[in-house]
């Protein structure tokens, strides 16, 4: 996967960057999968904006992914693989023997044809589907389950995986690029293969045009608010606030920690990640 420059033909072409779509097969969705997406422009049942800077941006479908990967032992092929506008990995239109269809995350190296399968029955091959316990030790992973049958939950944006480090006591301790180590339980299930689109964080968007065809409003500076909107603004002439950085409610917005140290999830960490 690579990613397409243009010629700077304008100040914003100069920065700009976008997917070549060279894995795309097609662009006519599967009926039968798809669901209206209402815009809610981040607010609530009562009209009150819980969630800043969203609105306007191109409609969508939203695409039913099978998470759950739940067709055991039933061969399939991939029939296309499709841009999702809901995520940033690529999908794939898997047919089962059966004849049922189901979107899934694509990975890197996924082609039309390519035979995918879920169960004990499945090949260790990108693409296929099986419990933490049958996946050998150095295999890259990703649609991961932290809970049985809950479907995945982790690895499943553009160009993630996790691999395979070791296996005690039940558990299988997974390594993620962060360098951070997780212990899941071994019934749960993963799909072999690295997630497509890759090259996704590597994008420039390149203009404020794109950004709101993307659904993303404008975000103001605190600094540059009035008392009355945000605990940073005011002060005669151009002032820092006098402060650290606060949100509009008073959290701290830099270094502060929000882990509950009390929940469950943080006893499966083996080892933290690394600050970059």
């Amino acid at each position: 996967m690579a990613l397409k420059q243009y010629r700077p033909m304008t100040p914003t072409l100069r920065y700009k960057t976008t997917t070549v779509f060279d894995q795309i097969t097609t662009d006519t969705p599967h009926k039968p999968l798809l669901v209206s997406k209402h815009s809610t422009g981040g607010r609530n049942n009562r009209g009150v904006i819980t969630v800043r800077h969203r609105g306007g941006g191109h409609k969508r479908f939203i695409r039913i992914i099978d998470f759950k990967r739940d067709k055991f032992n039933v061969p399939g092929v991939v029939e296309t693989i499709e841009y999702d506008p809901n995520r940033s990995a690529f999908i794939a239109l898997v047919k089962y023997m059966d004849g049922d269809r189901r979107y899934i995350l694509a990975t890197v190296n996924m082609k039309i044809g390519q035979k995918i399968m879920s169960g004990d029955k499945a090949e260790i091959a990108e693409g296929n589907c099986m419990l933490l316990a049958n996946i050998p030790l150095g295999t890259q992973i990703h649609n991961i389950e932290l809970r049985e049958k809950k479907g995945g939950q982790i690895a499943r944006s553009a160009g993630a995986y996790a691999e395979v480090v070791a296996k005690e006591n039940k558990m299988v301790q997974l390594k993620f690029p962060s360098s951070e180590v997780r212990n899941v339980r071994e019934t749960c299930i993963a799909t072999i293969g690295q997630v497509s689109n890759h090259d996704h964080m590597n994008i420039s968007i390149g203009s404020a045009g794109r950004k709101r065809h993307m659904g993303v409003r404008p975000t103001v500076r605190g600094v540059a608010m009035n008392p009355v909107d945000h605990p940073m603004g005011g002060g005669e002439g151009k002032t820092s606030g006098g402060g650290h950085p606060v949100s509009p409610w008073g959290q701290k917005a830099k270094g502060l920690k929000t882990r509950n140290r009390k929940k469950p999830s943080s006893k499966y960490i083996v080892k933290r990640r690394t600050k970059k």
